[in-house]
């Protein structure tokens, strides 16, 4: 899909912001999807990588169906190189390791999975799913059709092209927003204007959007860059929930340490500061930035430990103190 043919059999690839120009035989930045004489073929489809019951929490996603499982799913490959890859193992293997490999699993049993482990959603996780596109919206459809619920866990980076393709099945997507420019060109070999066309259109098409930036001490933490990352969202819309994670060294970004908590809570306030409604805290379990309070009275709302509800006191969405709706799907 999202592919044409240019001069001879150079094809240019429309499924993400890289637009890879791609000559015959030769692979696009994400190593997956290949040119044969002219035509591109995905070379993940129906090849599943990895698949698990996950809480919604770990998207993460706190503002839809919370306390609901998702079946989380991912073939292997990347459209980024970031040298802190959290799964790096499965993401990167077509670059690090030339391999390709996956179990196939038909778009029907992965919605049979999903209705016998009582999953309210299909989670295209673990990976970016946009690499694995054609897979997914084949899965994604017919799931919608039945009454699943689909989310994206993304870096932002595909096309409006795919969003529009993708939009009709697509219910929630939790976008990464990494840092500002010059973050992305030196850490994930990309830009930051695609990622938040990305968000912008994703909310604009009705679509629930959460953002997650990991914060990496000494690359993303200024004061001056959370801001503006804050205000970028803000701009936006300011109930769009921004989650702020530590930072673990992992992959090729051994040489940075682990962020401090106290630097995950003052994000937190700039985000605050900036306007937005609901910022959260991750990989700090126990802290009160991870609880949902009502923007109106302040009440507490919904308490979480990690991935789990303490309580959830709304009432179809709504506080039950003094009645406002608080955004998000909830049912």
């Amino acid at each position: 899909m999202l592919y044409q043919k240019t001069r001879g059999n150079e094809v240019l690839c429309n499924l993400c912001s890289h637009r890879c120009r791609i000559k015959d035989s030769k692979r696009g930045i994400c190593g997956v999807r290949e040119n044969r004489q002219g035509v591109l073929y995905s070379l993940v489809y129906r090849k599943l990588i990895s698949r698990a019951v996950d809480p919604i929490e770990k998207k993460p996603f706190f503002h839809f169906l919370p306390g609901s499982r998702s079946l989380s799913i991912a073939t292997v490959g990347c459209n980024f190189r970031c040298r802190h890859c959290q799964n790096s193992d499965i993401a990167q293997m077509p670059h690090d390791l030339h391999q390709i490999l996956g179990e196939d699993i038909s778009p029907e049993e992965i919605i049979r999975e999903c209705r016998t482990r009582q999953c309210r959603s299909i989670s295209y996780t673990y990976t970016e799913p946009t690499i694995f596109f054609e897979y997914a919206y084949d899965i994604a459809k017919p799931a919608h059709e039945v009454g699943i619920r689909n989310v994206f866990v993304s870096n932002g980076y595909m096309t409006g092209e795919a969003i529009e393709v993708i939009a009709p099945y697509l219910d929630a997507v939790n976008i990464d927003l990494k840092g500002l420019d010059p973050f992305y060109k030196k850490i994930c070999n990309a830009r930051m204007e695609p990622v938040i066309e990305t968000i912008r259109r994703m909310h604009e098409l009705k679509i629930w959007v959460e953002v997650t930036t990991l914060v990496i001490p000494s690359l993303n933490d200024s004061d001056e860059e959370l801001r503006q990352l804050a205000e970028i969202l803000a701009g936006i819309d300011c109930s769009i929930p921004w989650h702020l994670s530590a930072f673990h060294p992992c992959y090729r970004l051994l040489d940075k340490p682990g962020t401090p908590a106290e630097t995950i809570r003052r994000a937190r306030e700039i985000g605050i500061q900036a306007g937005l409604k609901h910022v959260y805290v991750g990989n700090l379990s126990g802290e009160q930035g991870e609880n949902t309070f009502c923007t109106r009275c302040h009440q507490l709302l919904v308490e979480r430990t990690g991935y789990t509800i303490m309580q959830n006191r709304m009432i179809k969405g709504k506080c039950p103190d003094c009645g406002i709706l608080i955004d998000g799907v909830w049912s």
